[in-house]
């Protein structure tokens, strides 16, 4: 959506055909958006341009990817970002994105949970710890499917529910629970790492925005997970390519803006980005007004269960592990089997891993 209304506004005050770019993956329809790329070039009459990936490309840029990063940056949109930066750079030298519009607008799902959580709090204890819980631990989750990876995000939200805006928050973006990461981490090196520093840095930033629970979510996720992942991976796969990419959402005026409006016109009841869409409805094509937001993440799932299951095998088998001695073999061979048995989606958490020990293999090995 955010990407589409740049195209549209420059299509529309632009002389000649804009040109746009798009990336999606073969035989993989729940991760490819090329279709509604195409339509938003049909709309604007825009010279497009498509490109497909399948593991393989993966592969062939994977070590060049790890290898633009001074330290572990485990979000595997990296690698379509700096794919779509290559080839877009055949063409332009300046790019525009729509990064930054999520976090203005309220585009996450979490925003929704929060929204949400006002009606499960009023539940019973009884029903919520004796009959939800239970229930959402026999519920299989991959994101292979669709049906699957609705039942992985209620189960997480369902996770996150409890405590205060800073824990409900920080149980919806973790990648590893808290009691995991306890787990995984070998009892000697427990004193040398500080487990509740990442909900100590979201409670301290919620704390330093006055405003309703919606907006103060979105300046923790500004200050936080802009300048710390997304415009860190864009910036660094773009350049690496010898491509500048702007986002204009991000104009001071336009984030001083944002942040005058209530909550409640960003996120209008399960809406998302409501005022976004009805300010810009008519420079959208129709298929797009009440599409979900997907992201832009590569189906690694899937991949690391059949073409990719060689990464864990190379970097996270029992002997690799053991000679580390930084991690418990257990806690990840039981991610492992889990998530080859469709029984827990744990992608996130094995590509985190396995980021981490190319990256500790290239500079301690």
């Amino acid at each position: 959506i955010d990407s589409s209304i740049i195209v549209g506004l420059m299509a529309r005050n632009s002389e000649r055909p804009v040109k746009t770019f798009s990336i999606g993956y073969k035989d993989m329809p729940l991760f490819d958006e090329t279709k509604y790329a195409r339509e938003v070039s049909r709309f604007n009459k825009t010279e497009h341009y498509e490109f497909k990936l399948n593991h393989k490309d993966v592969l062939d840029i994977f070590p060049d990817v790890l290898g633009t990063l001074d330290e572990p940056f485990a979000d595997s949109s990296a690698v379509p970002t700096y794919i779509v930066s290559r080839e877009t750079k055949q063409h332009v030298t300046v790019a525009l994105a729509g990064d930054g519009a999520d976090e203005l607008f309220a585009g996450y799902r979490m925003y929704q949970g929060e929204y949400m959580a006002k009606y499960f709090s009023i539940l019973p204890r009884i029903i919520k710890e004796g009959i939800i819980g239970p229930f959402t631990n026999f519920l299989p989750d991959s994101r292979d499917k669709k049906y699957s990876e609705y039942m992985r995000r209620f189960k997480k939200f369902t996770k996150g529910m409890s405590g205060s805006l800073a824990e409900r928050f920080y149980g919806w973006q973790e990648i590893f629970p808290s009691n995991t990461r306890q787990r995984l981490i070998k009892n000697y090196l427990q004193d040398k790492i500080s487990f509740r520093e990442g909900k100590e840095i979201i409670s301290q930033r919620l704390n330093e925005f006055a405003g309703d629970n919606i907006n103060r979510m979105l300046y923790v996720d500004v200050k936080n997970s802009l300048p710390g992942d997304m415009l860190t991976k864009v910036d660094l796969m773009s350049m690496r390519n010898s491509l500048e990419v702007r986002v204009p959402f991000l104009d001071h005026e336009v984030v001083e803006f944002a942040f005058k409006m209530e909550g409640e016109v960003k996120l209008k009841g399960l809406k998302r980005k409501y005022i976004l869409m009805e300010t810009f409805k008519d420079i959208l094509p129709p298929m797009l007004h009440n599409r979900p937001k997907w992201g832009f993440e590569m189906p690694i799932g899937a991949w690391l269960k059949n073409e990719l299951k060689f990464l864990i095998d190379e970097f996270l088998s029992k002997d690799v592990i053991n000679k580390q001695n930084i991690f418990e073999y257990e806690v990840i061979d039981c991610m492992i089997k889990k998530h080859l048995s469709n029984k827990v989606d744990y992608s996130w958490q094995l590509w985190n891993l396995i980021v981490f020990q190319h990256w500790f293999k290239g500079y301690f090995l």
